[in-house]
Parts: C-alpha cells; structure tokens; sequence
C-alpha cells in the first residue's frame, strides 16, 4: 500500500509518517507545495491513499493561503483525477474554516476542492478541522500556545498571558494520528467530516498555571497528576521541549553515619518515592506508624526486615536479597526496622502512600528488639 503525505515535514506529518512506519506501512511518500509538478504527478499516480496535511497558516502576505492552501489541494486534486484511480483522501483542515479570515476562507475552499473531486471521482474524502493540536515536535510561535509556552517555560523565560480566562480547545497529536491511520482500516470509507476525540477544554490562565506546575516538580518533587487526560498530554509535550542539557537534574541528598537518604518524587494524592542505602551491619527505621504504611525493594544487598506486633508482642524476620525482587510491606502498628546483613552497601527503594508531614508524621520511635532492664 501506497501512502502519500503532503506537508510530510510538518508537525502533524512527521509524527504522522513515524506512527505509520511502525504500523507495517512501508512505502510512505512525502511531498510538499514545493514539490515540482513532475514529482507530484508521479508520486500520486500510484497512491492507495493520501493524508493531505500541507497548508500555510502563518504567511507573511495573504496571498500565500491561496498559492499554499487552495491552489496546491488543487494541484493534488487534479494530479489524483488524472490517475482514475480513485485514491481516497484525509484532509488536515481547521475549525477556523467556518470563520471569514483569509485564512478561514482559504481552508474552506480547499475543503471544497477535495470534496468536487471525491464527487467526480468517486472518491472517499474525510475531512478534519481541527483545532490547536500540540505535542511533540510542534513549533513555538507558531503551532499553539501549548509549544510556545512550553518552550519558553523549559528554557527558564517568561511568558505572556494577555487573557487568563480567554478558552482554549486542545487536541493531542497522538490522538490526532490515531484517528487518521484508523481511516487506513475502513474497507468503504466514506466521504464525510471526520472528528478526533477528546477535546480538552480549558483556559490560557489554566494552562500556563498547569505547565508551570509541571517544570517546578523538579525543585518540589511534586508531580501533578501526569498519568491521564491533558495533564498526561501537557506533561510528555513539556518534557519534549527539554532541551538536552536540560535532560537531568539533581534532588538532595541527605547523608548521615548510616548512610543516604534521597526523596526522588511526590504525588498530590498517591505518595512518594525514594531511596535510601545503609553501610554493613546498619540497621535503620525503628519506628512504627499507625496509618501510614510503605513498600520497600531492596535493589542491592541483603536485608533483615524485622518486625514487632505493637499490641501483642508477636515477632516476624524476613531476609531479602536485591536479586529477588521481593517487596516487603510495613503494616500499621507493627513496629519495624531495615539492617544490612550483608558485606556490600545496601539499597532500598521505598514507596510511602502519603507524603511526610513533618507536622504530622506519624513516625514514632520505638526498637523492634525492646531492651532488657
């Protein structure tokens, strides 16, 4: 199968043309409204099926939404008739369609074009006007707000926010391709506008609040709620804009005679996440809780948990290895401690389901093995 894809190197097309790749299509073909007439002849002579992705939106004269938008789907409307091959077509139009700016006029002629050539030809042509799509590999200052501000946010610059409560409606990339190579396995597409699904609906004030939440989790280690919806999306474009030298940074290390301590990540609502290591013969913890509880993975070395029922007196030991991939609980009430058994420095990895409070932290000191009187 054939796929041709206009404005190949754009935003919406390379992550287009890679997502296609790895789905088993082999044989992609990106052209441009540069490319000669001979070229766009031949390319879509033999095409199975195009993403018509290309189109000005940003000129530095009006003119060019005719030349780029209208008269190039003409040109690759024109090019297809001449195949007789009726070669459907998905077509990257823009909500702005329905307005009168010159680029709106421009978007809604060339959705006209393609819509007389599927008429004529046969042909099946979806159309999507979408809106603000951001992600990976989008253009600050030019895109969405979303690039823009993540750019300038990663790089330690201001931003601009004229009108916090101005709406915004957001789609994700990944959506966005998702819903185009879905069109590849309809056997009878039909001619029709297409949607992409969800749109995310918040506010410029909203957002730049949201994505500066995202860049301080390095100095607060206080994530947002990054595994769902926009904020899933915001954070994975954000962390796109990085640029290398920005890839890594430093948390704090708390170093004692027993050895380290390192938080590495706070959750709003799910916790923390940290380490800690503890020199030969060390035993660290001592204490009890009576709601908090935690999960500890002992990644090198060789541990004895042991443990102390506050109420009852009941004792228990575990050892553990950092080969085994064992995770040890510790349970409200019992009183617990981690000692390091083996010759090798010991380290742990630990998951607490709340955050300390040192106002509230539920930490009280107490050995596991009582001392005799």
């Amino acid at each position: 199968m054939r796929i041709v894809v206009t404005g190949a190197a754009g935003f919406i097309g390379r992550n287009l043309c890679v997502r296609l790749r790895e789905s088993g299509y082999g044989d992609v073909l990106g052209i441009s409204n540069h490319t000669p007439r001979e070229q766009l002849d031949a390319a879509l002579a033999k095409a199975d099926f195009v993403f018509h992705l290309a189109g000005v939106n940003r000129p530095q004269l009006d003119s060019e939404f005719v030349s780029g938008n209208v008269d190039f789907t003409e040109a690759v409307c024109a090019s297809l008739a001449a195949s007789g091959r009726r070669t459907p077509v998905a077509f990257a139009s823009s909500t702005q369609a329905t307005l009168a700016s010159a680029y709106g006029r421009s978007k809604r002629a060339a959705e006209a074009v393609l819509l007389r050539y599927g008429r004529e030809s046969g042909a099946a042509v979806r159309v999507f006007r979408l809106t603000n799509v951001f992600g990976k590999w989008s253009r600050p200052h030019y895109n969405s707000a979303v690039a823009t501000f993540c750019y300038q946010i990663s790089r330690g610059l201001p931003i601009t926010v004229n009108d916090p409560s101005s709406k915004l409606r957001l789609l994700y990339i990944d959506d966005v391709v998702n819903a185009l190579i879905a069109l590849l396995g309809i056997n009878d597409l039909s001619t029709g506008y297409g949607a992409v699904e969800p749109i995310y609906e918040t506010t410029v004030g909203e957002l730049s609040i949201l994505l500066e939440e995202i860049a301080n989790c390095r100095s607060s280690l206080l994530i947002p709620r990054v595994g769902v919806g926009l904020t899933r999306a915001l954070y994975s474009t954000y962390i796109s804009f990085l640029p290398p030298e920005g890839f890594a940074y430093n948390v704090a290390r708390h170093v004692d005679p027993r050895g380290t301590f390192v938080e590495m990540l706070k959750t709003p609502d799910c916790g923390q996440f940290s380490y800690f290591t503890a020199h030969p013969g060390v035993t660290r913890g001592e204490h009890y809780h009576h709601t908090k509880t935690e999960k500890f993975l002992v990644v090198r070395g060789t541990a004895r948990f042991g443990f102390r029922n506050l109420r009852t007196g009941e004792t228990h030991e575990l050892v553990v290895r950092g080969a085994e991939g064992s995770i040890v609980d510790s349970v409200p009430g019992w009183v617990h401690n981690v000692t390091n058994i083996g010759d090798d420095e010991l380290i742990v990895m630990l998951w607490a389901n709340e955050i300390f409070d040192r106002s509230r932290p539920d930490t009280i000191t107490m050995k596991v093995v009582c001392e005799k009187a």
